[in-house]
């Protein structure tokens, strides 16, 4: 019964084309921001903060990348891992140069070196599409990751191979480096997705977005009605590589602390393509639901034998834990093969119409 729509009128345009029509859905935005900006920070401790909330809103942003080239503009990309190393190392190279200027600064330009990597490695996709596209965006992911591995002037020739953040500032607080603190780099990561979140909806909902979407749905025709494939692939790929280049140099810089080429490898680029389908392919809400639920959700279910005063050994609680997950994700795809997104849309759809059933 709350949540209707009836007596909600729309007396414009503006009002029609609102991201959030609903009245119940602005104020559950609003209740969600709070809990966010002033819930969580108040309630939340360090673990919580560094262990979930933090990665979570990072796999979030690189989710949001993806799914930008993949699930709106059709264009599959298996080097989601590459493009946010590309970020984390030029974030850390610019660090390095200019060590006083504010982090936040280079957190958002090293989008823009991953973002002109992208855009090379998306020339490919003027010629072929879809299986063979995959596999140029692999070469991709192989080659830069080696790229890190053998160009010692990426990472300072340490002689670890790693790249080490040290204290960086932002607004006169330290953000990066041993001595930051959680809250800090929380309310960094925070501001930063929220921000570029709003720029996606903005974006995807404008001109551009719907440029993706005729190349995504059928782009011979969109070529025929004045799309331009290739800058418009081009342009996907850039602004996929950008949201990927900056979680990136988020999670060296406000997570990890450190990082070996490792942590960009295959397996990274498959976690945030399996965020994206698992929560739904074209939806910027579902990148948050895949991001949860493969991150979050794994995380929580150790914790269930504890609270119930199971005496389970650490391996047993591992393989529960793949088994449980791997379980859960066949079973949400069975059932819904759009993905958490879709669930939640018919969710609403029923509560829009109950008790009717349509």
């Amino acid at each position: 019964m709350f949540y209707r729509e009836a007596g909600q009128y729309k007396t414009s345009y503006a009002a029609d084309m609102a991201v959030f029509p609903i009245r119940q859905d602005r104020i559950g935005i609003g209740v969600i921001l709070a809990v966010a900006f002033v819930g969580v920070p108040l309630l939340a401790g360090d673990f919580f903060l560094n262990s979930i909330m933090i990665p979570f809103l990072i796999f979030t942003l690189a989710t949001i990348g993806l799914n930008i080239l993949t699930g709106y503009c059709g264009q599959l990309s298996l080097g989601t891992g590459a493009f946010m190393g590309v970020g984390a190392y030029a974030c850390y190279k610019l660090t390095s140069i200019f060590p006083d200027t504010n982090i936040l600064v280079w957190i958002l330009a090293s989008g823009l070196f991953s973002a002109a990597v992208g855009v090379v490695f998306g020339l490919p996709s003027l010629r072929i599409k879809g299986f063979y596209l995959a596999v140029a965006t692999l070469a991709a992911q192989f080659f830069l990751e080696w790229a890190f591995i053998r160009i010692p002037w990426l990472y300072n020739s340490n002689a670890s191979g790693a790249i080490e953040v040290a204290t960086r500032t932002g607004f006169g607080v330290t953000l990066a480096g041993p001595a930051a603190g959680a809250l800090p780099r929380y309310f960094a990561v925070l501001a930063i997705v929220v921000v570029m979140t709003w720029i996606a909806s903005n974006l995807l909902r404008g001109r551009i977005g719907r440029s993706f979407m005729m190349i995504r749905d059928m782009d011979i025709a969109a070529e025929l009605i004045g799309v331009r494939p290739l800058p418009t692939k081009l342009l996907a790929f850039a602004v996929s590589s950008f949201y990927c280049g900056v979680a990136g140099a988020m999670m060296v810089f406000f997570w990890l602390g450190a990082a070996e080429p490792s942590a960009f490898s295959i397996n990274l680029s498959f976690q945030i393509l399996f965020m994206v389908i698992l929560g739904g392919l074209g939806s910027l809400i579902g990148c948050y639901l895949g991001a949860a639920f493969i991150w979050i959700l794994p995380i929580l279910i150790p914790m269930v034998p504890e609270a119930l005063g199971l005496p389970l050994e650490a391996a047993t609680t591992e393989h529960i834990n793949f088994v449980v997950v791997g379980a859960l994700i066949v079973a949400v795809l069975i059932v819904e093969p759009h993905g958490l997104a879709r669930m939640w849309q018919i969710l609403k759809q029923k509560l829009r119409v109950w008790p009717f059933p349509y």
